[in-house]
Parts: structure tokens; C-alpha cells; sequence
């Protein structure tokens, strides 16, 4: 091999056993060829198995296509570059077949520029290349440059397949790009492919991300011959979308055409089912699941974990939990994060004791968990403790949501100036969940300064975010500045933005009962202000002492009063009582945090009708039992 070349191999940063392998081949033979020893040294170095080189013997050409073949499966990018290197030297770099292998191995190992630098040098390239850089992009990102990608190959004259198009429908999922989805999808029409089950999975995905289920439901009626891919590509639809009805009526439908679910099915409807706190729809798929031997499998038996914390029996939980075989880092983080957002500090703790004690190593999400419990416990020094160790002896560096954590720790303890203070010094970028987290304790607190401060911040990140000016409208209402209301309401109105409506839900004999603030519409309207009368009366025989704070209007206080007696999650309360037999625990949903009366009103009304009552606000769950509440007063 002459100086010049040796010279450029190793400007490529070669090692000395590639230059020597490269001198050796080049040497011993005019054509290019690999020797015996040559490969046996790249299978030892490399780990190659022997399945991988069935071609070694022959001529050099599908020898390096073996080569890098063993380079893609293995993902080793390090041989794969010297084989890059050695390609141009010998002038085979710019090869469609072999550029095309080097494009595949850049973009499998998240080296996605090498391979556009590759993909450019190639004259002629073909469809399957466009693909795998697409595909590239696609998985890795920029999504937006394998948008580009598409358009540009269908500008060089090249027909889309049925791999292209659900690439590129990938990028567009990530970017919710529904008006280039629509275009994407306008196109494999014209071509013929929107019926191909890769396709449709690719269309269904995308118009899921960008929450037009409907628009995914139509496409999946459009594909008549269906695989086990698309039908759960169709469920995690509706579950994506909060329809977990949908999605399990669509699992029944799928089991009569004969498909068997899949653990994936299983997963993703009883994600549905956690998200929503559809019990009644979950219940169902742990029977099937228990029938049909699903319940032994770890990634199953997680999803039920965390469905059955999720949905208020965080005890059901445990006994699942106990009962996994195998207990990987993801199944003990479900676990922790459902005492965590039960209130449950002590046994979220005490389980991730546990967990270090068999061995497995906790990631960033399992403190997440520790560290929320410690919030919604008030455990400040453990909460401190936790979050340097993460660092410290996990060599985990704390992401913004661990700081959302301590920050709302610091808040709810009456540390407000060190909360804002930790948040100054962060080394992320601040984001509306700290400083939300900062504007709600500011709230509970009644501390106007620092609230104001937080909702610049806010307003900055999400200005069409009527939530936030609320919040500091009610802070100012608290200290009585009703001036302070006015201006809030004013902007809001310049704004064009309007106040979520407060709604609380409750489930009786498998049918969803809603309620607004003040509702009248009801059927039982009548029936369940009744029963809050007669509950009021006998819980102010108790001391129950309504607290007029929460309201946030300047009205007399009689007003106030009746505000504050048709809050939406007592209507639900009322009902559930009317509905259900004594002693049934009720479990009520609410869109919005829980106010400080409410709270005190349900704890009373726990003790007087000898009920467990179950609220699960915007922000944890609370379980009022005997006149007491699982929170400690931490929400």
C-alpha cells in the first residue's frame, strides 16, 4: 500500500490494526480481498458470529456487504467507520449498495449527520435508500428533515412504497403535523398503498398523535385484510385519545375475528383504563387477561399495577405488585408512584428501600416517584436526602421534573422564597410546570408577590393559558384586593381566554354521572340537594364551620354560603349517597384542585355517614375515612 494512501487512512483515524489489515490486503492481491487471518482478527475484535460472514471466501465486493451487515446487526458504529474509511480510500465510497449499508449503520446508531454525508455522495440513488435515511430522520430527528426528505424524492421522480410512507407518517406524528399528515395521506391514496396494513398502522398513528381518532377509525374500515399490528395500532388510538370504551369494545371485536391479544393490546387498553379511572372497563381485561394467561407476564402484570393505583385501590395494587415473578426497575417505580399519589409517603419510601435492597438500581423516573410521595407527604428531609443522592450515588443528574418536586415540596411547606431560589438556580430551563407549581403554593399561602412572579414566567410560556390568571386573580382575592381581580379578569376578556369549568364525576351501576358547580340539570336535582341540606346540618352538629375563603367573588357572605353549598364534587358526593347502598365507598373525579372548605366538608361528612369517600383531584388522590384524609393536609 503506498504512503499517500496510508497517509489518508490515517488522517481517517484508523487504528494500527486496520492500517495493518488494510496494508496486508491491499499487498497481497491487485483485486481487494479479505484473508483468513484478516477475518478471523474481525470476528475476535469485533465479536462477529459465524453466521454473519457467509460470503468471506468469495469475491471482495460481498465481502465488505457481509462486513457491514455484521457491523448493522451488532450496531457497532467503531469497525463500521474503518470500513468507511478503507471504502474511500479504495474508491467504493460513493457505491449505491455499499452507501447504502453505511447510511443504514449511521442512522441505526443515532449518526444521523455521517449518514446524510453519505446518503449526498451517492449519484445514484434508488428508492430503498431514500427510505433508510427517512427512516433515519424518522427515528432520531430532526422530523422535520425527513419531511424534506419525502418531498425531495418524489420531486427527483420516485414512487413512494409501502415503507416510506409510514416513516414519514412517523416524523409527522412526532411533530403533530396534522396538515402534512393529510398531504402524506393524499398521496399513498393516489399511489395505492392506503389500504397496506404498514400504511394504515403508519396513517392510524399519526392522526392519533394529532387527536383525530375519528379521522384514525376511517382509515383502519378502509383496510380489509387486518394483522394484529393494526388492531392494536386502532386501540392505542382510542386509549391515546381518553376513550378506553372505545378501546375495549374494539379488543372484544378484535377476539372475535379471531385475532388472540397480544401483551401490547393489553397494555395499551388498560393504560386507557388507568388514565381515565375506568375501573369497570379494567377489571375486565385482568379477567381476560387472568383467563387467558396474560397475568403472569411482567409487562401485564405492571400495567395492572399501575392501573389499579391509578384508579383509587392502590391496596389491589400491592397484591399484584407482590405477586410479580420478576420485578424489573419499570414494575417498582408503578408501585412507588401509586403510594406517591395516594398520599402514601411512608410505603413509598419503605418500598424503594426495598427495591435497592434486591439489587435493582432505580433511573430518573423511580425518583420522580420518591420524590412526589415525599411532596405529597411533607417529607422535607428525606425529600433533600433523596434528591442529592440522585447524583451523588446514582450519578443521575435531576431533571426538571425532579425540581418540580422539591419545589413543590419547599411551596407546600411555607419555604416559598427557597423554592423560588432553588428555581433560580437550576441548571435547566425552567418550565410552566415549576413555575405552576410555585403560582399554586403562592396560592395556598396567599403570598401575592411571588405569585405575580410566577405568572409573568407563565405568561411568557403559555400566555393562552386562562388557568394561570385565574390562579393569581384567587390569590388576590385571598388578600382581598379586588382590584388586583378585576385587572386579572380584564386581560382575560382583551385575551378572549375563559375559566375551565369546574366538573366533578362519579360512577354509579356503570354509568357516568356528571356535575357543574351550582347544577340543576340532573334528573335527582331535587333529591341530592335534599341530602346536602340534611348533611350540612348534621355535620355543623359535629363542628363543622364552613370557611367562605375559597370563594373568590365579592359578594355578602350569605352568597357565599350557597356557593359554596353546590360546589361540583358535593353534588357527586350528594349522589353517590342517594344511589348506592350504606356503606359503599364512593369514588368521585374532579377536573380541577379540591378548595380548602370542600376538603374540611368531605372530612366531616366521612365521619357522618360512616363512609370511606375517595377524591381524585387535578393533583393526587384523597381517601377521607373517619373524619380524617390521606393527604396529612399536603395537596
Amino acid at each position: 500500500m503506498n504512503s499517500l494512501l496510508l497517509s489518508r487512512a490515517r488522517a481517517g483515524g484508523l487504528s494500527s490494526r486496520c492500517l495493518f489489515f488494510l496494508k496486508f490486503t491491499y499487498s497481497s492481491s491487485s483485486s481487494l480481498s479479505i484473508s483468513h487471518q484478516d477475518t478471523s482478527y474481525l470476528k475476535s475484535r469485533y465479536q462477529f458470529s459465524e453466521t454473519t460472514f457467509p460470503h468471506l471466501d468469495g469475491g471482495p465486493y460481498s465481502s465488505f456487504l457481509s462486513l457491514l451487515q455484521a457491523c448493522i446487526s451488532a450496531k457497532s458504529i467503531s469497525p463500521g467507520k474503518q470500513i468507511h474509511g478503507f471504502l474511500v480510500v479504495n474508491g467504493l465510497g460513493e457505491d449505491t449498495v455499499l452507501g447504502t449499508k453505511l447510511v443504514n449503520l449511521y442512522s441505526l446508531c443515532n449518526c444521523v449527520a455521517y449518514a446524510r454525508q453519505v446518503f449526498e455522495r451517492i449519484s445514484k440513488r434508488n428508492v430503498f435508500l431514500w427510505n433508510v435515511l427517512i427512516r433515519g430522520y424518522a427515528w432520531n430527528g430532526p422530523f422535520e428533515e425527513a419531511i424534506k426528505l419525502f418531498y425531495g424524492m418524489i420531486d427527483v421522480g420516485l414512487r413512494p412504497d409501502n415503507f416510506t410512507f409510514p416513516f414519514v407518517l412517523k416524523a409527522c406524528s412526532g411533530l403533530s403535523a396534522l396538515k402534512v399528515g393529510k398531504e402524506v395521506h393524499e398521496l399513498a391514496v393516489q399511489t395505492g398503498w392506503e389500504s397496506d396494513v404498514f400504511v394504515g398502522a403508519g396513517l392510524i398513528d399519526m392522526y392519533a398523535k394529532c387527536g383525530c381518532v375519528d379521522r384514525a377509525h376511517e382509515v383502519f374500515n378502509k383496510i380489509p385484510e387486518r394483522d394484529v399490528v393494526l388492531w392494536n395500532s386502532m386501540v392505542g388510538a382510542y386509549a391515546q385519545n381518553g376513550r378506553p370504551s372505545e378501546a375495549l369494545s374494539l379488543c372484544r371485536e378484535m377476539t372475535l375475528k379471531g385475532f388472540r391479544l397480544t401483551d401490547a393490546s393489553l397494555v395499551t387498553v388498560l393504560s386507557a383504563s388507568a388514565d381515565s379511572a375506568a375501573l369497570p372497563q379494567g377489571k375486565e381485561i385482568h379477567g381476560y387477561s387472568w383467563r387467558h394467561g396474560f397475568a403472569a407476564h411482567e409487562r401485564v402484570g405492571t400495567a395492572l399495577v399501575d392501573m389499579y393505583a391509578k384508579g383509587g385501590l392502590v391496596q389491589n395494587a400491592r397484591k399484584l405488585f407482590d405477586r410479580l415473578a420478576e420485578k424489573r426497575t419499570i414494575s417498582w417505580n408503578a408501585m412507588i408512584a401509586g403510594y406517591g399519589m395516594h398520599g402514601h409517603a411512608a410505603e413509598a419510601l419503605a418500598l424503594f428501600d426495598e427495591m435497592k435492597r434486591t439489587g435493582s438500581v432505580p433511573d430518573h423516573i423511580t425518583f420522580v416517584g420518591v420524590l412526589s410521595a415525599c411532596s405529597h407527604g411533607g417529607v422535607m428531609d428525606e425529600g433533600w436526602e433523596f434528591f442529592n443522592s440522585m447524583k451523588r450515588d446514582y450519578f443521575i443528574e435531576p431533571g426538571v421534573e425532579h425540581y418540580t418536586c422539591m419545589v413543590a415540596l419547599l411551596g407546600h411547606s411555607k419555604r416559598l422564597n427557597e423554592a423560588y431560589d432553588l428555581i433560580l438556580s437550576m441548571p435547566v430551563e425552567p418550565d410552566t410546570g415549576i413555575w405552576g407549581s410555585l403560582l399554586s403554593s403562592c396560592k395556598i399561602h396567599k403570598n401575592v408577590q411571588l405569585g405575580e412572579i410566577a405568572l409573568q414566567k407563565l405568561i411568557e410560556l403559555e400566555p393562552t393559558d386562562a388557568g394561570n390568571y385565574v390562579m393569581l386573580s384567587n390569590i388576590y382575592a385571598q388578600s382581598g384586593n379586588w382590584e388586583g381581580v378585576i385587572k386579572m379578569r380584564t386581560v382575560m376578556q382583551e385575551r378572549g381566554l375563559k375559566k375551565a369549568v369546574a366538573c366533578s364525576w362519579i360512577k354509579v351501576k356503570n354509568q357516568v354521572h356528571a356535575f357543574l358547580a351550582g347544577d340543576t340539570t340532573h334528573p335527582d336535582s331535587e333529591k341530592i340537594y335534599t341530602e346536602l341540606d340534611t348533611l350540612r346540618s348534621l355535620m355543623e352538629e359535629t363542628g363543622y364551620v364552613p370557611d367562605t375563603a375559597p370563594v373568590f367573588h365579592d359578594v355578602e357572605d350569605d352568597e357565599k354560603l350557597n356557593i359554596l353549598h353546590s360546589h361540583s364534587e358535593r353534588l357527586a358526593i350528594a349522589f353517590g349517597l342517594i344511589s348506592t347502598s350504606p356503606g359503599t365507598r364512593l369514588l368521585i373525579t374532579k377536573n380541577i384542585r379540591i378548595c380548602d372548605d370542600c376538603h374540611a366538608f368531605i372530612k366531616h361528612a366521612s365521619k357522618v355517614v360512616q363512609r370511606e369517600i375517595v377524591v381524585r383531584d387535578v393533583n393526587r388522590y384523597h381517601h377521607f375515612r373517619d373524619g380524617e384524609c390521606s393527604c396529612g393536609g399536603y395537596w
